[in-house]
């Protein structure tokens, strides 16, 4: 079945007994009513397919950044360079990632999700196959700059995907299969970059990333319908409010402001969500980019496949953790509107993440620094640090635990924190090298504790910091 002859076709026209899912009321007020119809647009087995495709294109991502880690010090020798200034082209990946994330989730809102995605992978697929030419550092940057920003709709307009077909009391589950395919990246794309590097080569690693964007460009092309809500999107009111140029105006591109997702961040209650993932994001890159050059050097592991075998435990960890998390954010959400007699908060979704941010985050980030600092014996001091990177699996959810509705909320809060942590991840190599993995790890925990005193003063004082400015992502379902 073809995207551009979705189910989604004029079904606010039709009665709505034939798209009410189950479990839909049947006494409905004019309003209740459209708004079932524009969840009901999908049938369940759609919704899945749709997950399902915007998940795989949301694992890219992290799966690129997690396969050039272990590839580190080949790239560095095969380009004459060193260790620390290869590490830059994280930073500049992360940084591209930001910007992509800003242009996709503000076209997406005027042209719909579909073209956004058609857009951007083929920006995927030539930045991977020059990143896999790349004779020295310039080139290597300016690819993976280009190769992250085609990469980018994967995060931003994904989420902005699920908020378009899950209602509220859905929405949670759903994103957390959602980020919890997103997390498998970070599962398995080291283990693929170590043993390609071990084995093969790292560029013929990036010529089989551009063949997975071919791939999913045309899954993409074939099966992926127009999501947006009918009439929501930009170039629907130009024709709405009879603009003359709008039939034509399609066909051209718009200029739009790509910074304006980032004045969401002005909302305090915004920002100190956005900062607290910051901080806790930033202790699984302290942990898992200076890897070689800290547990490698330390147990004397040279073999790049094992190297990235040690990536597992944290993301598998990431991965459990937001699928689980995303299912208990939504019976949070149920029991506390339940207590107060059915009014329900935004800042409820964050209260799970309080015990983690406290002491799994910050203790298993410290004990993995005292245990590579302390202790010699190598599979003791391995299997240590290995089941402390499984501590942190509320990691990916207090990263995005924002109730996000469209995707220009989502790419605020994860451009805002990516361009903060593409300058943080520069200096993570540099600082191993001059103080020493133990102080590395012993600043990045407390970075998460005062993440965690964020998140606390959020859902203490959240409707007091909500009247500073009025909270457009969380305002269905409130009252």
């Amino acid at each position: 079945m073809s995207g551009r002859n979705s189910p989604s076709q004029s079904v606010l026209d039709r009665p709505i007994s034939e798209y009410a899912e189950e479990g839909t009321p049947l006494l409905l007020t004019p309003e209740q009513a459209k708004h079932e119809l524009l969840y009901s647009r999908f049938s369940p087995l759609w919704k899945r397919l749709i997950l399902a495709m915007v998940s795989f294109c949301g694992l890219i991502p992290l799966f690129i950044s997690g396969t050039f880690i272990p590839c580190i010090p080949q790239i560095s020798e095969d380009l004459s360079t060193t260790g620390t200034v290869v590490s830059m082209a994280v930073s500049v990946s992360i940084f591209g990632a930001s910007v992509g994330l800003l242009f996709a989730s503000t076209y997406s809102t005027f042209y719909g999700r579909r073209p956004i995605y058609l857009s951007f992978l083929p920006l995927l697929i030539f930045g991977s196959l020059g990143v896999s030419t790349a004779q020295n550092v310039t080139q290597l940057m300016i690819w993976r700059l280009i190769q992250a920003f085609g990469a980018a709709p994967g995060l931003s307009v994904g989420a902005g995907v699920i908020g378009d077909i899950y209602k509220l009391e859905e929405r949670g589950g759903a994103m957390g299969i959602y980020f919890g395919c997103v997390l498998l990246g970070p599962a398995l794309a080291p283990v693929v970059g170590g043993v390609a590097a071990r084995y093969g080569s790292w560029r013929l690693l990036q010529v089989s990333l551009g063949a997975w964007g071919v791939l999913i460009f045309l899954v993409m092309y074939a099966y992926f319908p127009e999501t947006s809500h009918p009439g929501e999107r930009g170039i629907d009111k130009m024709k709405h409010d009879g603009n003359p140029n709008a039939t034509w105006t399609r066909w051209l591109p718009v200029m739009l402001n790509p910074l304006r997702p980032l004045g969401l961040m002005r909302r305090p209650n915004l920002l100190f969500v956005c900062l607290a993932g910051l901080f806790t994001l930033f202790t699984d890159y302290a942990l898992l980019v200076p890897i070689a050059y800290t547990i490698g050097k330390r147990y004397g592991i040279a073999d790049e496949a094992v190297i990235g075998a040690c990536f597992l435990p944290a993301g598998l960890g990431n991965m459990i953790g937001a699928a689980l998390a995303g299912r208990f954010s939504d019976s949070i959400i149920v029991r506390m509107r339940a207590k107060r007699g059915g009014v329900w908060y935004p800042e409820d979704r964050l209260r799970g993440t309080l015990p983690s941010a406290l002491i799994l985050v910050p203790i298993s980030i410290w004990a993995s620094g005292f245990i590579t600092k302390y202790i010699e014996n190598k599979r003791v001091g391995l299997s240590l640090n290995l089941v402390d990177f499984v501590l942190s699996p509320s990691a990916s959810y207090v990263v995005d635990v924002m109730h996000s509705r469209s995707a220009e909320s989502m790419a605020a809060n994860s451009a805002f924190r990516s361009v903060i942590m593409s300058a943080l991840v520069g200096g993570i190599l540099p600082m191993v090298e001059n103080y020493g993995v133990l102080a590395t790890d012993l600043l990045s925990g407390l970075a998460a504790l005062i993440g965690f005193g964020l998140l606390w003063v959020t859902i203490q004082h959240g409707e007091r910091l909500r009247k500073w400015g009025v909270d457009e992502d969380n305002t269905e379902g409130i009252n």
